[in-house]
């Protein structure tokens, strides 16, 4: 049996698989396979030493009939050469270039493609918060994020945050040039964490350029849910979300993020990612802490609450206003067609070996034997011969999902296979951590951030709070159920705030509902807020504008604040965007029409 790979033309965004022997499909089964499914790939050799053929696998994540994804393996054979050495060296080569692909590196027009084209994987910290997502984050770390980021061949280092503010107090201490990324395994509320206090650093020019991520798996997933976007996939919630994102990560790639500087009223600052919320949104997100058990579904709840009991808050919102820019092309490359006939899948590049700093409560990726399955060949019910991990080739093996892959064993010249995710736990960290009585951390409080940050650019746009605000600016007093300032397109995973932001577009959003509204209308804008289209609804109490700054002055003696969701002192604050300070990583950018 023979089988035969390529790249799609269009933009390199799909890989064509179809079976050649012993005879070509005409309508080859689940013959198109989008790299925004693909994971990774590894190289496998048989154990039989009689077999010359190599062998490798792709890693792929498609989506069911029902939306879900479910890992699946293919596996290909290259027996063109009459000894292992040579069918091996094919199978590189194809592997090399099919990683090129999902890591967005160039091909050599006519040159050769060697391993040297595929720089040493990134090196990952990865903080996971294990009470977060109703207490399943370091479940769904284990069985879903460790094993795709190493079928990737990404090598991490894994830290279980103990405490509010622990992953501040880690960032603070790290040395930064040990890592190509800081990737948070929870809700918003950590990468706020990493966030100030790479900027409460002396060094903090340097360390905000750090990339930071988000591996979604905490109640409140808003960044996840515009990375998800970002990405191409369609809107999800829960493991989808987590897979989706893992996969976009798996890929590479980063985009500058823009950072919102809040100061408060006594005088303290800190850096903002995503949003500052007054009224109805805050009271929201604090009252349903108590619902924190419930996951996501705890804001539901919360807002039916909400609705229950509206109240209507006087204040003054003042904004500088900003005119939005477009959104710049992404430049796209090309990928050579092949010239061999032979079926290929990427294999990481040969992984120096890398020494991290010793961590407290630590994962790393130690290579560690893989469950092991026989191989069966489609359409055969007799086995193929027993493989191990050596060297990836190009015919078409076979196809399975599920569990396990085929029995192997690591090649030396390329990176080990993907571990069990039950292997991966160091003795430090075996088992799951004890949960306390509640289903989460305790409810944030006004202080609950910590030491606010002292480092950052200065905010060049903003008199002193309680200075007159200077010529230019738009000044709104009145009666409000709400006021939102947001800088990514989403609010929530599922509620699309801004439907027009981006990461980097150096804009605050500004949205906020004028008293006079009904339980019912406000019930509409946040179902439209699903879909991103509240503002076609043409409700006469909702208002919109985007500012490079903008104050708020809250006159109703008692309300909650909340940035990025922490509850923050109440009184007036005011908050400057300072685009592209940060780094986050989203991997590549979706095409319509060829992503999930």
């Amino acid at each position: 049996m023979n089988g035969h790979l390529e790249a799609e033309e269009q933009q390199d965004q799909a890989l064509h698989i179809q079976r050649l022997r012993p005879k070509p499909e005409a309508r080859p089964r689940g013959g198109l396979v989008p790299l925004a499914e693909v994971s990774g790939c590894c190289t496998l050799r048989s154990r039989n030493p009689s077999d010359s053929a190599a062998y490798f696998c792709i890693y792929t994540y498609p989506q069911g009939r029902r939306g879900g994804r479910r890992r699946a393996a293919r596996t290909f054979r290259a027996d063109g050469a009459a000894t292992y050495e040579e069918n091996r060296a094919e199978a590189q080569r194809w592997a090399t270039a099919l990683m090129c692909l999902l890591r967005g590196l160039p091909l050599p027009g006519d040159g050769e493609i060697t391993l040297e084209l595929l720089p040493r994987p990134p090196r990952l910290l990865l903080l996971v918060n294990p009470y977060g997502g109703r207490g399943l984050a370091w479940q769904w770390c284990k069985n879903h994020v460790l094993p795709m980021i190493s079928e990737a061949g990404l090598s991490f280092n894994l830290i279980q945050t103990e405490r509010q503010n622990h992953a501040r107090e880690l960032v603070q201490g790290l040395s930064l040039s040990e890592w190509d990324g800081i990737v948070t395994v929870s809700g918003d509320g950590l990468l706020f964490e990493v966030l100030n206090g790479l900027l409460d650093r002396p060094d903090w020019e340097e360390a905000v350029k750090t990339p930071v991520g988000i591996l979604p798996c905490g109640s409140g997933n808003a960044l996840a849910g515009a990375v998800n976007q970002h990405g191409g996939f369609e809107p999800a919630l829960g493991v989808d979300l987590l897979l989706n994102c893992s996969l976009l990560l798996c890929r590479g790639g980063s985009r500058p993020l823009d950072l919102l500087s809040v100061t408060l009223a006594s005088g303290s600052r800190c850096f903002s990612f995503l949003s500052v919320a007054w009224g109805f949104v805050s009271d929201v997100d604090i009252q349903s802490e108590r619902f924190r058990a419930l996951g996501s579904a705890r804001f539901t709840l919360g807002t039916v609450l909400g609705l229950a009991t509206l109240h209507t808050y006087r204040g003054r919102l003042s904004y500088l206003p900003a005119a939005v820019e477009p959104a710049s092309p992404t430049p796209a490359h090309g990928l050579p067609r092949a010239k061999s006939e032979l079926t290929l899948v990427p294999a990481p590049a040969p992984a120096p070996p890398v020494t991290h700093s010793p961590l407290h409560r630590s994962v790393s990726d130690l290579p560690l034997p893989l469950p092991q399955p026989a191989l069966t060949s489609p359409g055969s019910p007799e086995p193929l011969p027993i493989l191990s991990l050596n060297g990836g080739g190009p015919e078409l093996v076979g196809d399975w999902g599920g569990a396990g892959d085929a029995p192997l064993s690591p090649d030396p010249l390329l990176p080990s296979p993907p571990s069990s995710p039950k292997a991966l736990l160091s003795p430090i960290t075996e088992g799951v951590p004890e949960m306390p009585a509640s289903s989460g951390l305790p409810p944030p409080t006004p202080d609950a951030l910590g030491d606010i940050a002292t480092g950052g650019p200065p905010d060049h746009l903003l008199p002193p709070l309680g200075a007159p605000l200077p010529p230019g600016w738009v000044t709104l007093e009145g009666d409000f159920v709400l006021m939102l300032a947001i800088s990514p397109s989403h609010l929530g995973a599922d509620l699309v705030a801004a439907p027009h932001a981006r990461f980097d577009d150096g804009l605050v959003h500004l949205c906020w509902v004028r008293g006079g509204i009904s339980r019912a209308a406000l019930l509409r804008l946040f179902l439209a807020m699903e879909r991103g289209s509240h503002f076609s609804l043409g409700c006469p109490q909702l208002g919109y504008a985007a500012a490079r700054a903008f104050r708020l002055e809250p006159l109703t003696p008692r309300g909650v604040l909340t940035v990025d969701g922490e509850q923050v002192e109440y009184g007036p604050l005011q908050a400057q965007v300072h685009p592209g300070l940060g780094t986050l990583l989203t991997g590549p950018p979706g095409r319509p029409g060829l992503e999930p």
